[in-house]
């Protein structure tokens, strides 16, 4: 559970509890299993250095205990921390080294372990330049994970095939791969591959000319991403300030600041909804007044902004000091008007309109 939590921090203190409990006894697959893990958590929250030296230690053990799923790990998190490093032939021996483990070992290494290594891999493949190899390493590890129903690694391979879809040119594809992404990434709580999604959906947006929307989702993006704990390498960073530049050069400076300001702002539930709108087509479009929002009332409205806010009936309740069964009489009416059943679909309605 650690291992997949959207918690950096307690995910840290968990391993870090295993690898203390065991520290004192001779080497185990618990021991291996509670570095790696620190080190896959490290590597998240940008301790790139830290992260390698875990799992160093981490392959060290399995090797020594004869556990393969330790070495498994061990070695997709050294991977991962050289392509962090910008290490990329060395990234790529490591992860190809993984998937060999997974081949010799069919009955021993879990199926999804195994895809997470052809995960890896296609992301080192990418930022080795070998686009080709990323592109059939990715798609036959997303048959695999739809043969085998994993939701977790369809989530975590779709935003990187987009990634190979946009740089092929190919928009509407990615948007595809990206819209999925993202709905698994909600569907399954996991946080990580939604930010991963948002970043590809800013880049989706600048290529199709949309460049306030790639503003604004790029801000959401950052913003969750420090409220969840995450950290984005440097070297990642800066291919993403490029693209930031020639949309807010394309918009000026006050069109530009009004885009952030209002991706800043977003909750988690609202940055979903809303890069998933934006993944419906792959082009501009001239936007259309939301239906029913001129039968709203000014406190119909509210509600719907604070919906669209994340806020549950009892936290709405409190701010605006009216009872629990006044709000869900609000939001009865206003499903009734605007034909919007769910808080996704009031959310979406809010988006729309520009009220959040």
């Amino acid at each position: 559970m650690a291992w997949f939590a959207a918690d950096p921090a307690g995910s840290l203190g968990h391993f870090a509890a295993l690898r203390d409990a065991v520290a004192e006894r001779p080497p185990s697959p618990a021991l291996a299993d509670a570095l790696a893990g620190r080190s896959n958590v490290l590597r998240g929250m940008g301790r790139t250095a830290e992260a390698a030296g875990d799992a160093s230690r981490a392959l060290a053990v399995a090797r020594e205990v004869g556990y393969p799923v330790g070495e498994v790990l061990a070695l997709v998190c050294l991977s991962s921390a050289a392509d962090v490093a910008g290490e990329r032939d060395e990234a790529v021996r490591l992860a190809r080294q993984a998937e060999q483990i997974t081949e010799q070992n069919t009955d021993g290494i879990p199926g999804p372990l195994a895809r997470v290594s052809s995960y890896v891999l296609t992301i080192v493949l990418i930022d080795a330049g070998d686009l080709a190899g990323a592109e059939r390493v990715s798609m036959a590890g997303l048959a695999r994970a739809r043969d085998a129903g994993d939701l977790w690694n369809r989530a975590a391979l779709l935003p990187r095939i987009a990634n190979l879809d946009l740089r092929a040119g190919r928009t509407g594809d990615a948007a595809a791969h990206l819209r999925e992404g993202l709905q698994l990434a909600v569907q399954t709580g996991n946080w990580e591959q939604l930010l991963n999604g948002l970043r590809y959906c800013g880049t989706l947006c600048a290529a199709t000319a949309r460049h306030a929307e790639a503003l604004t989702v790029w801000a959401a993006n950052g913003a969750l991403s420090v409220r969840e704990g995450f950290t984005d390498p440097t070297r990642f960073t800066r291919r993403w300030e490029e693209q930031r530049r020639a949309a807010r050069q394309a918009l000026g400076p006050d069109r530009a600041r009004t885009a952030e300001e209002r991706g800043s702002a977003m909750s988690r539930a609202t940055t979903a909804e809303y890069a998933l709108m934006l993944t419906e087509d792959s082009g501009p479009r001239q936007p259309q007044p939301p239906p029913g929002l001129g039968k709203l009332s000014a406190r119909e409205r509210e509600l719907v902004i604070l919906v669209a806010q994340g806020r549950t009936n009892a936290q709405i309740a409190t701010q605006l000091s009216i009872s629990v069964q006044t709000v869900s009489s609000h939001l009865d009416r206003i499903r009734d008007k605007t034909g919007c059943r769910r808080r996704a679909d009031l959310t979406r309605l809010a988006l729309q309109a520009g009220l959040v």
